[in-house]
């Protein structure tokens, strides 16, 4: 199939009956996202399964070859054994957002990969070379801060969830724009499915009388680093998670796992205001 508008409509003559299909497809770091609207716009079931599921599940088939025949394969029988996995297309404005988001990050993995590189030249004509490519790039980033701003301020419902969000000590703009883009699900989870969607539910590690540390790991590790970066502000100005800090901390706990905790408390409490569509209230003592 030719990767293009009209190879799409040839492939989808040949699909047949729309009901009860369903199409998966693994990410391909953006090629298939103009298929995958192709086959919704034609009425069909589409999802983006996760690429490490597929694979523990060619393993627990006993399949350690690669191959696009074989993945295709596997691909199939992992959808049909899981039916509900997956996620269905985003919205065009989630879409949208994103690309400014997924922009901005490899311009601040690049300003911060060129900050170490640049400590490592003696050389002045080199120096002022980096330097001049920082500027740039702390420019761009600046310039994309603004795109992004009122891209969330031009849409009724993105401007009325950002404002949920911004409220709550803690919470940046980035940050902010990041949930809404990356977990546009938020506010429609129970209380357990968000910290366990971002990889900051602890898991347990037990086996008859062993009882092994739990620990945090998968999920979606971009918003993790962010919601563990809003935890440092949020122990210590938030007048909810402070206190729940110090108890942690009276208790023994180690930083790291006073932070997690409060970066899990932050997850819950923002899905909690947004089923609620309700702001940031210090006079509150909330659950989360």
């Amino acid at each position: 199939m030719k990767n293009s508008p009209e190879g799409y409509r040839e492939r989808i003559q040949n699909l047949g009956d729309k009901l009860g299909q369903v199409i998966a497809l693994e990410p391909t770091g953006g090629c298939e996202w103009a298929l995958w609207e192709a086959l919704v716009v034609a009425g069909y079931d589409v999802r983006q399964i996760s690429a490490s599921h597929v694979r523990s599940f060619a393993r627990s088939l006993g399949t350690l070859a690669k191959t696009d025949p074989l993945d295709a394969t596997i691909i199939s029988r992992f959808i049909a054994f899981r039916p509900s996995a997956g996620r269905r297309l985003p919205a065009t404005k989630i879409r949208d957002l994103n690309v400014l988001l997924s922009k901005r990050r490899q311009l601040v993995d690049m300003r911060k990969q060129l900050r170490c590189q640049s400590k490592q030249h003696a050389d002045a004509a080199v120096e002022s070379m980096d330097g001049e490519l920082l500027r740039l790039l702390s420019n761009q980033i600046s310039t994309l801060d603004e795109r992004i701003e009122l891209f969330l301020a031009s849409d009724h419902e993105l401007q009325k969830q950002a404002a949920v969000l911004r409220s709550i000590p803690g919470f940046g703009t980035v940050l902010t724009a990041n949930l809404i883009g990356h977990m546009p699900e938020l506010g429609n989870l129970d209380d357990k499915q968000p910290a366990a969607l971002v990889g900051l539910a602890p898991i347990n590690c037990e086996s008859g009388k062993y009882k092994g540390r739990r620990r945090i790991k998968d999920g979606r590790s971009g918003l993790r680093r962010l919601l563990y970066q809003a935890a440092l502000s949020a122990a210590r100005f938030n007048p909810v998670l402070s206190d729940f800090a110090k108890r942690l901390r009276a208790k023994g706990k180690p930083h790291k796992v006073i932070l997690i905790a409060v970066a899990r408390k932050l997850i819950v409490l923002a899905n909690s205001l947004l089923a609620r569509n309700a702001v940031w209230n210090p006079a509150i003592k909330y659950s989360c």
